[in-house]
């Protein structure tokens, strides 16, 4: 055994560990040198620009129901039972369309007899009509006296009044006659029949079915007291009856396709709501829009001097919508904002914003990008669509 190498083994442990010690130590300051020499994290970019100041058209909107135009409860005029039914339920009819028919026969019936009572009278005037003209040659040679051709005058006279009576009494018989024939009073569409074949139905009491007008059609909404002493105010030569137009959507439609013109506002205030009542109305060639329907009507209300941004630089906190925008000394602030509808793809602002505010209008998904952050900005332009 070579003893020589045994002695030298500790010696070459303990100058392992020294050397191990020292490449350790240099290792804890290389990493402390390096962490404090590190560069800070780059601030977040953010694409910010002047809101545009554009004067745009003022949009109200308003919330109503579609209204017939007219609706009628079809009732009978004349009483008897029910013959035949001539309409599907909900068909639409033209005006004239027939739709009830009322046993006649006792109708046709009171129809004969009065034109027999009016040949009765037309024989009996006639007659005493020939008796007049008779006595009034027999009177001249003391035939008869003229107390006698008075009262041959006066029985002609009384049956040319019987007559006229009995032709009234007919043309109401027909007019009987004609009622068991109920037909549409207007064109629309039909609901169902309230009445089957075989019922009894009394004149004026009992309801067949009911017809509603569906074109055109009236939409009805409510203005409130400020938007009417807009109007009034700015706009009182222009709003006329007629004149104004009026775009109309219904709930599940996103464009204000649906043209029409503002043709009845009310003569007074609400005093319990504090509105008024207007209506637009519609063309409906196509018998789509349906009564009862609600939807969203809007109204222009004059030219607005406005502040434009991109819809996508408005968020929502708990209470309002907001716009982030970039501060003088490049931190992030929110501001509370009124909103108008769109205009050439920008959102309006009415307020709540300064034509010399940096809006941020890109960048706002970084989750660094928030209140009293501090970030990057990088100048953009906002601009309008084209038409």
């Amino acid at each position: 055994m070579d003893w020589s190498r045994v002695r030298a083994a500790p010696r070459l442990v303990w100058i392992g560990l020294g050397l191990f010690a020292v490449v350790a130590v240099a290792a804890v300051r290389f990493g402390a040198s390096a962490q404090v020499d590190a560069p800070p994290p780059p601030l977040p970019s953010v694409t910010a620009a002047h809101p545009l100041a554009q004067t745009v058209p003022r949009w109200d909107e308003f919330t109503g129901r579609l209204v017939a135009m007219q609706r009628v409860e079809v009732r009978p005029r004349v009483s008897g039972a029910v013959d035949k039914i001539h309409f599907g339920d909900g068909q639409i009819v033209k005006a004239g369309d027939l739709l009830f028919t009322i046993d006649p026969r006792p109708y046709q019936i009171a129809v004969d007899s009065a034109r027999a009572d009016v040949a009765r009278m037309q024989a009996q005037t006639a007659m005493l009509s020939k008796d007049v003209v008779r006595g009034e040659s027999l009177v001249g040679g003391g035939a008869i006296t003229r107390r006698d051709l008075d009262q041959r005058r006066g029985g002609s006279d009384s049956a040319r009044a019987q007559l006229m009576g009995a032709e009234a009494a007919l043309r109401n018989a027909e007019l009987n006659l004609e009622w068991t024939q109920v037909r549409a009073p207007i064109a629309g569409r039909v609901s169902d029949r309230r009445i089957d074949v075989g019922n009894l139905v009394q004149a004026g009491a009992t309801l067949l079915t009911t017809i509603v007008a569906l074109d055109p059609i009236y939409f009805e909404f409510d203005m409130s007291e400020s938007d009417f002493l807009h109007y009034a105010r700015n706009g009182a030569g222009h709003q006329k009856a007629g004149q104004t137009p009026a775009f109309v959507r219904l709930a599940d439609e996103t464009d204000w396709t649906r043209k029409g013109v503002i043709d009845f506002l009310d003569n007074a205030l609400n005093i319990h709501s504090g509105t008024i009542r207007a209506r637009a109305l519609l063309s409906n060639k196509d018998f789509f829009l349906t009564p009862g329907a609600f939807g969203r009507v809007r109204v222009n209300g004059g030219d607005i001097a406005a502040l434009l941004i991109p819809d996508a630089s408005v968020s929502s906190d708990q209470t309002s919508k907001v716009v982030m925008v970039v501060t003088p000394d490049h931190k992030v602030a929110a501001k509370p904002v009124t909103l108008g509808p769109l205009h050439k793809g920008l959102r309006v602002v009415l307020s709540g914003l300064d034509r010399d505010d940096l809006v941020i209008t890109a960048g706002l998904a970084n989750p660094m990008v928030r209140p009293g952050a501090v970030v990057a900005p990088v100048d953009g332009v906002i601009a309008p669509l084209a038409n």
